[in-house]
């Protein structure tokens, strides 16, 4: 423990001493960050490249480690072709991000790339090559299933740390809570190797942090962003070689919840918003809580403290039972879900929406069948009192709360006056409201419906207005329904029903292909 307590303070100085000197590089360089309108928060040119002091710092202390003479340098000479293993992919990691920091790279090139680094690990052994299953059961993996899985995890940890680099000092701050998790768990693993990387690497961004923190001098750039994130996802697949594989995936994978969550949540909200999987918005988490008020510092402790919390709810598991496990799922989930709510995103209210509306589907089809039975039965009404009938049915069940049918009486109609009210202009008014409502009530918003009846054959026979008062409540009932096949099986019943009177009927010796037209 000693030897990590010193090996950790020389990567903090190492870190701290050799940030100012990248800066200034950076500058001079030209790797600027310059400030936008678009998804950049900061108001000042930054440079990038701080990922530069991190890799480093990180890679002098570990040669450093020889020097200790102890049981841990002895540990480190034995497994040097394992660090290796891990450090030349996180190189190859880290060369990319310093081209993308001067070149800038697509989201394509990006995946690419880890995809690259992700078999590089792979085929030097780290790799998911079995799951098991809480409930008892292994199954090995064939290379077809185990490449792409470990592909799927290398990627999405590396992509989501870099994801959450929008203000100043996240990512390096949730790097921190997460390698820590990494290395309780190397230690109570008995695994050296991985203690030893996770320590030194926290060091480096420690001492890095100073001048990350809000307002940053420094940015970590993709060169620290994308190599921060595929170290810990390959200590994380380094660590599942010993041990429970349902436990040493599922450690990382809760300490890593920040950067997980805002991954997943960015998918989901692309895709339900019909946007480009790959492309930047400012729909993030950090996004969010700035839009509700919140300074970037007050955003960082926040999402520090969520960050703190998944990596202790991560160590719960180093004594995993049956019981903990769910627990710690139940927990995460349940926080997952209220943070959501929370942070107020559009699509998941409209998802949420749709949710609603599945769970009220039996209102939702008992209504629309009253409307298609309605629709069914007026294509054989024969009277005005029958259509009358079918009318105060379909629409005694739904969530309108009145209507007003104005028929239209054509020349040569007959109509029984005695039956219903003709109005002066040729015209046939029906009105229906719904027990307990009042039509057009004071101060009451209301919104309507106006259907223009139609028949098969383009004769207008007036109009429906359909009216329901705004409420908490949402309309049951598919819209549709009303605005397409009912008000054409209105109108022609209608036709049917006010028959021409027998001075307007066609003469029998009229063409008949003319009389059929009219009809």
């Amino acid at each position: 423990m000693r030897s990590y307590v010193i090996l950790f303070s020389i990567s903090v100085v190492l870190s701290f001493v050799l940030t100012p000197f990248v800066r200034r590089w950076a500058i001079k360089w030209g790797a600027i960050d310059l400030p936008d309108n678009g998804r950049r928060i900061h108001r000042e040119p930054t440079p990038r490249l701080g990922g530069i002091a991190i890799y480093i710092s990180f890679l002098l202390t570990l040669l450093c480690v020889p020097l200790l003479g102890n049981m841990v340098s002895q540990s480190f000479r034995s497994n040097l072709p394992q660090f290796a293993a891990l450090i030349v992919p996180a190189t190859f990691m880290f060369a990319f991000g310093i081209w993308d920091d001067f070149k800038g790279s697509t989201a394509q090139q990006k995946i690419i790339a880890q995809v690259v680094a992700a078999a590089m690990i792979y085929a030097l052994g780290f790799r998911i090559d079995t799951l098991s299953s809480p409930f008892g059961g292994t199954w090995h993996l064939v290379p077809l299933i185990s490449f792409p899985l470990t592909a799927l995890w290398v990627v999405t940890i590396t992509n989501a740390f870099n994801l959450i680099d929008g203000v100043d000092g996240l990512a390096a701050g949730a790097s921190v809570f997460a390698l820590f998790s990494i290395l309780f768990f190397s230690i109570a693993q008995g695994n050296p190797e991985i203690s030893l990387i996770a320590v030194v690497l926290v060091g480096a961004v420690i001492g890095f942090l100073r001048y990350n923190f809000n307002p940053a001098t420094i940015f970590l750039g993709d060169s620290g962003s994308l190599f921060l994130g595929f170290v810990a996802a390959a200590l994380s697949l380094a660590g599942s070689q010993k041990g429970s594989t349902i436990i040493a995936v599922t450690i990382p994978l809760v300490s890593f919840g920040l950067p997980v969550v805002e991954a997943g949540l960015s998918l989901v909200r692309r895709f339900l918003g019909g946007d480009s999987l790959l492309a930047g918005d400012r729909g993030h988490i950090h996004h969010m809580l700035l839009r509700r008020g919140l300074t970037p510092t007050q955003v960082v402790i926040v999402l520090y403290a969520v960050s703190a919390i998944f990596a202790m709810l991560s160590l719960f598991l180093l004594w995993p039972t049956g019981s903990t496990l769910g627990l710690v799922l139940a927990v995460v989930g349940t926080g997952v879900w209220l943070g959501v709510q929370h942070l107020g995103y559009l699509e998941f209210g409209e998802l949420r929406r749709v949710a609603q509306r599945t769970i009220e589907q039996r209102q939702i089809v008992i209504n629309n069948l009253a409307i298609r039975r309605a629709t069914e039965e007026l294509k054989v009404a024969r009277d005005y009192q029958q259509i009358q009938n079918i009318l105060h049915a379909a629409f005694g069940t739904n969530d309108f709360d009145w209507f007003d049918l104005n028929i239209r009486i054509l020349p040569g109609e007959r109509v029984d006056h005695g039956l219903v009210h003709v109005l002066p202009d040729n015209h046939l008014c029906f009105t229906w409201t719904k027990p307990g409502s009042t039509p057009q009530r004071q101060g009451i918003a209301a919104w309507t419906v106006n259907l223009e009846l139609v028949t098969t054959t383009s004769r207008r026979r007036g109009s429906m207005s359909i009216c329901r008062f705004y409420t908490q409540r949402d309309l049951q009932l598919d819209v549709n329904l009303l605005t397409s096949i009912f008000p054409v099986a209105l109108a022609d019943a209608l036709d049917r029903v006010f028959p021409a009177a027998p001075e307007a009927l066609p003469n029998p010796d009229e063409d008949q292909g003319f009389a059929a037209a009219r009809v």
